[in-house]
C-alpha cells in the first residue's frame, strides 16, 4: 500500500505507528483531519490477516469519524485507532497502559474511546496513562451505557424523516419494521412503542424478540421476512450492508431510518433507494446518539447537556434532508456535503483569521 499517496489523495494528517514488544502492543493511530477540533474516534481491537489491513482499516474508520462528528456538530474532528491482536486472549494491562503513553504523547491532537474489541475496563487502562480518553467507568466520570442514547438519537432522526415522507413527524400508528432487538434496538421500540407505533421486530436471538412482543406487542417475523412485511418505516439495527440488489426490491417502506452502521451495501444501492423515492437518513447521522454523549464528557459530563445535543439529530436530519433536495442528490451524498461544508466554512475562518493577523503584524512592523 503506498500510504503517503492514499493520505495525500484524501487529506489526511498523520499516522501514528505504536508498538511495545514486552506487552505485544502494535497499534496504529490515524487522524483524518483537525479542523473543526481534537480528532476523537474509538479503539478497535481485531485479528487483522495483513499489517496493511489494518492500516487500511484504520484510515477507512477515521475519515468516517471526521464526517460522522462534522454532522453531527461536535468541535472534534476524526481520528481512529486498531491494535492487531485477538481481543478475546491478547489483552494484558501492560498493553493498554502503553497505548495510553502513546496517546499522551499525542498532547490532545487524538482523544480516544471504547470500539469493537475494546471495553469500558480497556478505557480505564488507558485512564491511568492519559486524560485525553472517553467512554471509561462512571466512577471516573463517564457517561456509562451509551445504548440509550444512541437509541434516542435515532428515535429523533427517524421522526425527522417521518416529516419529510407523510407530512407529520407523529409515529402514532405507523407500522415499524425493526431489523434487530439488541440493547441500542429494544430502547429505540420502547420509544416508539410510547408513542403509538405498532412494531414488527426479528433478531437472531429468539429470546431478545420475545421480550419485544411481550413488552411492547410486537409482531414477530423471520430474519429473511423482515425486509417485505408491509411497513411505513423500516428500521436496520443489526447487521450492515443490509440495504442491497436482493433487499431492495422487497422493501415496502417510504423510510429506512435505523442504527445499523454501513448499512448501503455500495454506494449505488443509495442511489436506488432515492430514485424510489424512500427517504433514507444516513447512518453515521442518525446514530451519532453515542458519539454526542461520550463527547460530553471532555466537558465534564452532564446528562442534560448531552440529550439536548442528541436531541439536534433531528435538524440534522432534517438539513440532509433539505441538501438532498437543493442538489437533487441522495441523502447519502447529501451527508457528505453537510459535513464537508461545514469544515470548509472552519477552514475558510482560520484562514481569513490568519490573513488578518499577518496583515496587523505587517502594518506593526512598518
Amino acid at each position: 500500500m503506498e500510504i503517503f499517496k492514499y493520505m495525500e489523495t484524501y487529506d489526511y494528517e498523520q499516522m501514528v505507528i505504536c508498538q511495545d514488544k514486552q506487552s505485544g502492543l502494535k497499534a496504529i493511530i490515524c487522524i483524518h483531519d483537525t479542523t473543526l477540533g481534537p480528532a476523537l474516534g474509538g479503539t478497535r481491537m481485531w485479528t487483522y490477516e495483513t499489517e496493511d489491513a489494518a492500516i487500511e482499516d484504520a484510515l477507512r474508520l477515521a475519515k468516517g469519524m471526521t464526517y460522522k462528528n462534522a454532522a453531527a456538530g461536535l468541535n472534534l474532528g476524526g481520528g481512529k485507532t486498531v491494535i492487531i491482536g485477538d481481543p478475546k486472549k491478547d489483552k494484558n494491562e501492560e498493553m493498554f497502559r502503553a497505548f495510553g503513553r502513546y496517546i499522551q504523547g499525542l498532547n490532545g491532537r487524538y482523544i480516544t474511546a471504547e470500539d469493537v474489541g475494546t471495553t469500558v475496563e480497556d478505557m480505564d487502562l488507558i485512564y491511568q496513562e492519559t486524560q485525553f480518553v472517553t467512554g471509561v467507568s462512571p466512577a471516573f466520570g463517564s457517561s456509562g451505557n451509551p445504548s440509550p442514547v444512541t437509541a434516542y438519537g435515532v428515535y429523533r432522526g427517524m421522526k425527522a424523516a417521518a416529516m419529510e415522507a407523510f407530512g407529520t413527524d407523529s409515529l402514532e400508528g405507523k407500522v415499524i419494521a425493526v431489523q434487530g432487538v439488541g440493547h441500542v434496538a429494544y430502547t429505540l421500540c420502547k420509544h416508539l412503542h410510547e408513542e403509538g407505533a405498532s412494531l414488527i421486530v426479528t433478531d437472531i436471538n429468539k429470546e431478545a424478540v420475545q421480550r419485544a412482543v411481550r413488552d411492547f406487542g410486537a409482531k414477530a417475523v423471520e430474519i429473511d421476512e423482515i425486509y417485505s412485511v408491509d411497513c411505513d418505516i423500516f428500521a436496520p439495527c443489526a447487521l450492515g450492508a443490509i440495504i442491497n440488489d436482493d433487499t431492495i426490491p422487497q422493501i415496502k417502506a417510504k423510510v429506512i431510518a435505523g442504527a445499523a452502521n454501513n448499512q448501503l451495501k455500495e454506494t449505488r444501492h443509495g442511489d436506488a433507494i432515492h430514485e424510489m423515492g424512500i427517504v433514507y437518513a444516513p447512518d453515521y447521522v442518525i446514530n451519532a446518539g453515542g458519539v454526542i454523549n461520550v463527547a460530553d464528557e471532555l466537558n465534564g459530563y452532564n446528562r442534560d447537556r448531552a440529550m439536548k445535543k442528541v436531541e439536534t439529530i433531528y435538524d440534522n436530519i432534517a438539513s440532509v434532508i433539505e441538501i438532498s433536495k437543493r442538489d437533487n442528490i441522495p441523502t447519502y451524498l447529501a451527508a457528505d456535503r453537510l459535513a464537508e461544508e461545514r469544515i470548509e466554512r472552519m477552514r475558510m475562518s482560520r484562514s481569513q483569521f490568519l490573513l488578518n493577523e499577518r496583515h496587523i503584524l505587517s502594518n506593526r512592523s512598518r
